[in-house]
This record gives structure tokens, C-alpha cells and sequence, in this order.
């Protein structure tokens, strides 16, 4: 009898060992969590307490948040892009459920208004700026370039494979994929999601890990470089770019664009630093025969 108590208390403390070694948050890396004396694990937020949902994607808010705090202690606050002037790039505030709140501000006092992406559609003012609400980012364009090959893809396998993988990874719902387009060698990924329930992932949360993992920066707790296969073919992407359409118009307008244009674009690219934001909205004015000879320039691309 001894041998054999001696052995189930080996398994038993080996098992308690690989819970304890498995006490990780598989989707957001940028956690500190813990194992209490019954075996649970809890995961928080990096430089706060705030309680990280491990088995979905962590809010781009909150991963904003942390992931200020890590540049923060590797000391990049002095890096050439600025963090106040870069809308892309700020220490944002949440909501306790974890999604922006509608108007963010700075340690100089200069404030915006943000949407659900945490993307800047006012003109920045003060503290005495209100924003009302948080207006939701209903679609989402996902535009891609992927290497040079010797033949295009098939469409249907292009579409097949990204489809799968943003359901797998990324836990989104195939009824928020509107549609995935391909034209040698541009893909472009619509994701449109008016409504969500409270258990669906948002679509500015799957486009900010895709964002990472693209970039070799992945939010995941294994970190490993994403490969997304075609048949067995590598799908090598070497261009990004992602444009956020809001459901209502911003409440400024960029003094460049004086044309008829009704699409809030928020562009992010694979190269660079941060997020570069160009919208394009209706300006008013009285002459209506002012030409805007940029405009094909700033325009998204459009797969038909």
C-alpha cells in the first residue's frame, strides 16, 4: 500500500506542478497572473488590477493601456514619434468593461473624442469637451499585399483560409465577415459588425491582434510569428493597411478636403510607428467649386 500512496502523491504533486506552470493567459501576454491555493488561476493587466478574461481577445483599450505601461518602463517616452501628437499612440482611458470611453485626454489637458476603435474624430480641445457618446466603428476594411509568387492564388482558397483563420484565432463570428476579395496581389478583408452581443469579439479588437501578428508583435502568450497557409502555400503578407468606417460622421473637417465625400478612414500600415488617420468627410463652404486634386490619393482602394 505504501508504494502505491507514494505514487498517487507523485502524480498528484506533478500534476499540481503542470497546472501551476499552465497558470499563463494564452491570449494576451501582457499579464501577470497567479494561482491560488485551489488551483485557479487568475490573470491581470500589466500595471493595473484589472481582471483579464483569458479565454476570449483582450479589449484594444486595455492592450493599449498595457501596453503603454511596458514603454513606459523601457523608457520610449522621449522616441522621436511623441505619444501626444500621435493619435495612434496614447495611454488611452477604459471603461471597467474594457472598450474606450468616449473622450480621452492627456497629461497636458488637451482632450478628443474617440470611437470604438479608439481612433480621434474630433478636433482636440480641452477639459470642457464633451462627447456625448462612444460611436461605434461599423466597418472595417483589412487591406493586404501579399509577396511576390510566380501565379496568383485562387480566390476561393484565399477567401477559405483567412476566413478560417480569423474564426480559430481570432474567435469572430463568420456573420461579421462581410466579405474577403482577392486581386493579384491585393486582398481586402470587410468586416462589418453594426451590433455585437456582449459574448462576440469586437471587430477592432480581431483587427488590432491581426495588426500585431502581422507585424511579428503578436499578443498571444506564445508569441510565435503567424502563418497563414494556402493549400499548403505560405501566405507571406508584406503590406497592411486598415481603415475604420464609423457609423456617423466625425465632428471636424481636415481643411485640405472641401469634397463631397461621406467615409471616415482610419488608415493603419505595416510600416512605420503608430497609426496615420485620414478622414474624409463633407466640408462645408460656399464655394462649391473648390477641386481637391489628392483625393484619389487618400481614397481606400476598392476590390470589386
Amino acid at each position: 500500500m505504501e508504494p502505491l500512496l507514494g505514487l498517487c502523491l507523485a502524480l498528484i504533486l506533478a500534476g499540481a506542478s503542470s497546472v501551476l506552470n499552465n497558470c499563463t493567459c494564452m491570449t494576451n501576454k501582457w499579464t501577470v497572473c497567479a494561482q491560488d491555493g485551489f488551483g485557479n488561476c487568475t490573470c491581470t493587466l500589466v500595471g493595473s488590477n484589472h481582471k483579464v478574461d483569458c479565454s476570449t481577445l483582450t479589449s484594444k483599450c486595455l492592450l493599449m493601456k498595457a501596453k503603454m505601461v511596458l514603454l513606459k518602463e523601457k523608457h520610449f517616452w522621449g522616441h522621436p514619434c511623441g505619444l501626444l501628437d500621435n493619435d495612434g499612440i496614447y495611454n488611452p482611458d477604459c471603461e471597467d468593461s474594457g472598450i474606450f470611453k468616449a473622450r480621452q485626454c492627456n497629461h497636458t489637458n488637451t482632450c478628443w473624442c474617440v470611437n470604438t476603435a479608439g481612433v480621434r474624430r474630433t478636433e482636440k480641445g480641452d477639459k470642457s469637451l464633451s462627447c456625448g457618446e462612444l460611436v461605434r466603428t461599423s466597418w472595417i476594411y483589412i487591406e493586404l499585399k501579399h509577396k511576390k509568387r510566380p501565379s496568383a492564388f485562387s480566390g476561393s482558397d484565399i477567401a477559405n483560409a483567412l476566413k478560417h483563420l480569423l474564426e480559430s484565432r481570432y474567435q469572430l463570428h463568420s456573420k461579421y465577415i462581410a466579405a474577403i476579395k482577392y486581386d493579384f496581389p491585393f486582398i481586402q478583408i470587410r468586416l462589418n459588425q453594426k451590433q455585437k452581443s456582449r459574448c462576440d469579439v469586437d471587430i477592432a479588437d480581431v483587427a488590432y491582434y491581426f495588426e500585431k501578428d502581422i507585424k511579428n508583435d503578436s499578443v498571444f502568450h506564445s508569441n510565435s510569428t503567424l502563418t497563414v497557409s494556402v493549400n499548403g502555400d505560405a501566405l507571406d503578407i508584406e503590406e497592411l493597411q486598415i481603415y475604420y468606417v464609423d457609423e456617423k460622421p466625425p465632428v471636424f473637417c481636415m481643411r485640405q478636403l472641401v469634397a463631397d465625400v461621406s467615409t471616415v478612414l482610419t488608415a493603419v500600415t505595416l510600416t512605420g510607428f503608430g497609426i496615420a488617420v485620414l478622414v474624409m468627410w463633407l466640408c462645408t463652404r460656399k464655394n462649391k467649386k473648390t477641386e481637391i486634386t489628392e483625393m484619389d490619393e487618400i481614397r481606400a482602394p476598392s476590390l470589386q
